[in-house]
């Protein structure tokens, strides 16, 4: 049973009444979003014409150093939302003509969202719903999801304890995010996708290769291909770009070379996976990441 009064929604399992104060996270009673808008970067599969719906939730279970979105993910920017009006966002973003419904980094607020989707089916909202997260799930807070979203899109960021624990503050990131991938797939079932090649339902697991770890890389492969097969579609990315506090760790004040992004993606020809996207030409900018100027959270049809 998923709960506010003891939250342990995520691996951390701070156990803290949320009504009265915050956990590692950093996140109260209500959710708070920072940009409610229509993305075209994300995969071609969630964006078709007009782009994805995103809703990019504040704060974060994960502390990585690197991450673009450190202002809302660590420091929390953003503005506070009832539940009602985190079900009109939904419905004002099918109304733009939005291909999905994105929800980022989502984790700490699933019963908030839980809420708010069952009060936006009953005015007729129906995109498909994207769980946007970082993986360090747990797999209770993931089954609490069935029936309400429709594909998950999860970052499987480290396979070794020493990576997760220098650059997210998680070493035991990859046996929860192993397990909740698992669940994951359990309940979307292997991938769907519409005539036109919108993605319907299923698993897409995006992997971002890190500067000096292409070695990690392939392992991450190896176990996705292992356990899943062509049953999920994967997204490998090159756009790892040295912010935040990146500059403070041996080795990741710097962006990818053409030959590790490579080998990693020869690696993943070798093992024989197809379902995959790779990205091409200069990905690794801060021109990508959004302005999170609160657009979309106050104002009804803004």
């Amino acid at each position: 049973m998923i709960s506010l009064e003891k939250c342990e929604l995520c691996p951390r399992r701070c156990g803290v009444n949320r009504r009265e104060r915050v956990g590692f996270c950093g996140a109260g009673a209500r959710a708070r979003i920072a940009l409610v808008s229509l993305h075209p970067w994300e995969e071609p599969c969630l964006t078709g014409a007009n782009g994805a719906g995103t809703v990019f939730f504040s704060y974060c279970n994960l502390r990585c150093c690197f991450c673009q979105n450190h202002e809302i993910s660590h420091e929390g920017k953003g503005e506070e939302v009832t539940d009602e009006r985190l079900a009109e966002i939904f419905l004002e973003q099918q109304q733009r003509g939005a291909a999905t419904l994105d929800l980022v980094t989502p984790t700490h607020y699933v019963p908030q969202i839980i809420h708010a989707l069952e009060m936006a089916r009953g005015q007729g909202f129906s995109l498909p719903v994207v769980y946007n997260s970082g993986a360090y799930d747990t797999v209770e807070t993931i089954a609490s999801l069935q029936g309400y979203v429709d594909i998950f899109l999860p970052d499987l960021k480290y396979v070794g304890r020493e990576a997760a624990a220098e650059y997210s503050q998680a070493p035991d990131y990859f046996e929860h995010a192993a397990a909740a991938i698992r669940k994951m797939v359990e309940i979307a079932g292997p991938v769907q996708f519409s005539a036109d090649g919108r993605m319907t339902r299923g698993v897409l697991i995006r992997h971002l290769v890190l500067p000096g770890h292409r070695h990690e890389s392939m392992k991450a492969l190896d176990w996705l291909w292992q356990e899943f097969g062509d049953t999920v579609q994967l997204s490998l990315m090159n756009q790892y770009t040295p912010m935040y506090r990146a500059a403070e760790h041996k080795g990741m004040n710097r962006r990818l070379t053409t030959f590790e992004y490579e080998s990693v993606v020869d690696h993943a020809l070798a093992l024989g996976i197809t379902r995959c996207y790779v990205q091409e030409g200069q990905t690794a900018s801060e021109k990508f990441v959004p302005a999170f100027d609160g657009r979309g959270v106050k104002e009804s049809g803004r």
